[in-house]
């Protein structure tokens, strides 16, 4: 009997211990991970931030300030996960110049199905004026980076 409380008391500490905070490092503690540069979108912060469909149902009127990037995929994704790191970088490298968005499409299947998603990862490309552009699967950063040159920030150069 000791022996299992003593086991449930180390385990309590060892929890306690992180703080109960999600990114903290143990070692150092109250700190915690660098936040991501992405940013992740529900259906509330898509309707604010992208286009309000519900509100304009037949017309894209992006509501953005600069041109966006939106990522959906899923946290089960092989692809998804390889080009997250990817997405990351892009998000810092053009910090200011464009935003880049994650939808997970296991939790916004409303979101989903409203652009087709069938694949993932399927990245919609937004201007600030025009029409947004959708391709699917990983793709190598050269190929954000062309597209994002080419497309999204062709007026701004």
């Amino acid at each position: 009997m000791k022996n299992i409380l003593l086991v449930a008391v180390t385990a309590a500490l060892a929890l306690t211990s992180c703080g109960g905070r999600t990114g903290a490092n143990p070692g150092s503690a109250g700190i915690v991970e660098k936040e991501t540069a992405t940013v992740s979108l529900n259906k509330a912060g898509f309707l604010q931030r992208v286009v309000n469909y519900e509100m304009n149902p037949d017309e894209w009127l992006f509501l953005g300030d600069k041109p966006a990037i939106i990522d959906f995929y899923a946290t089960w994704c092989g692809p998804c996960r390889n080009i997250a790191p990817i997405l990351e970088t892009i998000a810092r490298d053009y910090e200011g110049q464009i935003d880049v968005y994650k939808i997970d499409v296991d939790k916004e299947q409303e979101l989903a199905a409203i652009f087709g998603i069938q694949s993932l990862p399927s990245i919609l490309f937004i201007p600030v004026d025009g029409q947004p552009q959708m391709i699917q699967g990983a793709r190598p950063k050269k190929e954000f980076v062309k597209v994002i040159e080419e497309v999204l920030l062709v007026d701004n150069i």
